[in-house]
């Protein structure tokens, strides 16, 4: 017992000593709390061996813990270049981020950086409230020297390059994007975001190129699969873009959105059972649930089944009212328009469709419906020929 006082004495007395010469060296007060409380811890134990007491084993853990502990804490972590402060800065404004206060997490990391300029996470962190803020050029500016203090910061990296195709800066992003993947070749979102800039120029074989590359690195991402058959849409390579959207599907089978492409692509090519097995799939989503409700009133009228072909516009009808409009402009529909469900409010005052879809996914989606149209009337023709008849009588009826 007496050798254990003896050495914890001249250990605590010596990290004390330790700390002060660092506190004297940076100014910083946040040390004192440290060098104090050391200090104290010191003086009782001298205490209790100078007048032989035998504290309470509550009292030797504080002792142990603020004597010993927190400051040899705080000397690895100088050695490992961070200090006190800068650490109470950055626990401070994390707890202000977890709750949510902005306003005060931005306040301290601005406090950090103006201490601590060489602060790559304080950079970083600030950059991405700048960005939530809608501060974009602020926030490029805090990932630019995120980066120029920490040149693995792939993150960062890429958040210069979305920012930069947002203000419309494409060339810009698309150098760095290049050179970002040049770096880091399996980095997926920025060969993505590379996609999307090609596809938005019509550059599609460059964005397959893109994508074929990112493969190589990553062969199980949906995403990947996903965008490749979004652009072999839009080039009207139908057979590569099913075959993407499959394997897409089969690595997630939450991705909707290539199942109701998947869907499109057999109705224009009048596969009616493939097309109503992934419009049926998608029922399963509430953001296309609408839509296939509609598509599938598409496929029984090209049936023939009146009766499920009006069922299922109805359904579409009772969750977005807008297809009514659509319902009553498409020439399929004409022999039984006057038994779709009238809404109850006007046509006028319909509120618009919404859907949480990208920019490429909105004109993918276009653009399968503008080739429907295309083959519409022909499919038409290829109804049973009694179908026809029935349908003409119809219209005679109206």
């Amino acid at each position: 017992m007496l050798l254990e006082k003896i050495l914890f004495i001249i250990i605590s007395t010596y990290l004390t000593i330790r700390v002060f010469a660092r506190f004297i060296k940076t100014v910083d007060k946040m040390y004192l709390p440290v060098v104090i409380s050391s200090m104290i811890c010191s003086l009782l134990e001298i205490i209790e061996l100078i007048f032989r007491l035998n504290l309470h084993i509550t009292i030797k853990i504080i002792m142990y813990l603020f004597g010993i502990i927190i400051p040899i804490a705080v000397l690895i972590l100088e050695k490992r270049g961070l200090n006190l402060s800068e650490l109470i800065y950055l626990a401070l404004a994390k707890y202000y981020d977890m709750k949510g206060n902005i306003k005060k997490s931005k306040e301290l990391w601005l406090k950090l950086i103006d201490k601590y300029p060489e602060n790559h996470l304080a950079h970083r962190k600030l950059a991405e409230i700048y960005e939530k803020e809608g501060g974009m050029r602020k926030a490029i500016d805090e990932y630019v020297k995120a980066v120029d203090l920490n040149k693995k910061d792939y993150d960062s990296y890429y958040k210069i390059s979305f920012l930069l195709n947002e203000l419309g800066k494409t060339e810009d992003a698309t150098t760095m994007l290049k050179n970002l993947l040049d770096k880091k070749p399996d980095y997926v979102d920025a060969s993505i975001l590379l996609g999307d800039i090609y596809c938005a120029s019509e550059m599609y074989k460059e964005a397959i190129n893109i994508y074929n590359q990112a493969l190589k690195h990553s062969p199980n991402n949906y995403d990947l699969y996903y965008n490749m058959g979004m652009v072999y849409t839009m080039l009207n390579d139908f057979q590569n873009a099913k075959i993407c959207y499959q394997k897409a599907a089969t690595i997630n089978s939450l991705c909707y959105n290539a199942y109701y492409n998947l869907g499109q692509i057999n109705l224009i090519e009048m596969d009616l059972d493939e097309a109503e097995k992934y419009f049926t799939k998608c029922l399963e989503d509430k953001e296309q649930e609408p839509d296939a409700y509609y598509k599938l009133g598409k496929i029984y009228m090209l049936r023939g089944d009146h009766e499920n072909a009006v069922k299922f516009v109805n359904l579409a009808i009772e969750l977005d009212k807008n297809y009514i409009k659509i319902a009553n402009n498409e020439p399929i529909f004409i022999p039984v328009k006057s038994k779709f469900q009238i809404p109850l409010i006007d046509e006028e005052d319909i509120p618009p469709r919404k859907r949480q879809q990208t920019k490429k996914e909105k004109a993918v989606k276009e653009h399968l419906d503008k080739t429907y149209k295309v083959v519409g009337n022909l499919n038409l023709h290829k109804l049973k020929p009694n179908q026809k008849h029935q349908d003409k009588e119809h219209e005679r009826d109206i």
